[in-house]
């Protein structure tokens, strides 16, 4: 992601979480919506390149409770009981990684795509490594962090975890993820300029509770 490219995001007020008791909004009424949860990263990512393309008007979220979902959201919108999800043209689509192509494939706005075969190709190979990478930075919570976090890389499918292995590594672990990485810390710079980027982000005190929970169940 180029942090150079327009950013036409647009201030918008958040829709109030939906719980158990929550009115399922009507489906396939012509309106596009990303079902999403404000604490997920993997929805953070479709949430972002949404923002990014200018598509707030386009694109309404509908962001769930996941402790405590809708019984509807399961029953009558997406049986994986995951988010995200996109419902489009008739249709409800999965998986974050799917989505970011999707919404760049089939929605006007900037392109998060390089028009260069080269870099395109090395887009498509660091989203497509970038779950792995996560698995791998939570193994490394159980080691040695300075020795097996090693290079980082940002962009749309990567800065939701980036965004939260910095928190929970800075105010548990007491370790700098940007220590002797300027090139990381550069784009963590440039991406928290985004306005894209900025109203996804999650309160730094919601992260660390929730990698704690995470990481006592493992």
């Amino acid at each position: 992601m180029s942090t150079a490219a327009s950013d036409k995001a647009a201030p918008e007020k958040l829709t109030p979480v939906y719980g158990p008791s929550s009115e399922q909004p009507p489906l396939f009424d012509g309106t596009t919506r990303l079902y999403t949860a404000y604490i997920c990263p993997y929805a953070q990512r479709v949430w972002i390149t949404r923002n990014f393309k200018g598509l707030q008007n386009e694109i309404k979220l509908v962001p769930l409770n996941l402790q405590d979902r809708p019984a509807w959201y399961k029953e009558k919108v997406y049986p994986p009981n995951k988010v995200p999800a996109l419902e489009h043209n008739g249709k409800i689509i999965g998986e974050s990684l799917d989505l970011v192509k999707y919404l760049d494939a089939n929605f006007e706005g900037p392109s998060i795509t390089p028009d260069d075969p080269a870099k395109k190709q090395f887009a498509d190979e660091l989203l497509s490594y970038s779950d792995t990478f996560v698995g791998s930075v939570f193994s490394s919570f159980k080691g040695d962090v300075a020795n097996e976090v090693g290079m980082l890389q940002v962009d749309i499918a990567y800065i939701p975890f980036i965004e939260r292995f910095q928190v929970f590594l800075s105010e548990v672990l007491k370790y700098d993820i940007t220590e002797g990485r300027p090139k990381l810390a550069a784009l963590i710079e440039e991406a928290n300029k985004l306005e894209a980027y900025k109203p996804t982000k999650v309160d730094p005190k919601q992260t660390v509770e929730a990698f704690r929970k995470r990481l006592s169940a493992q």
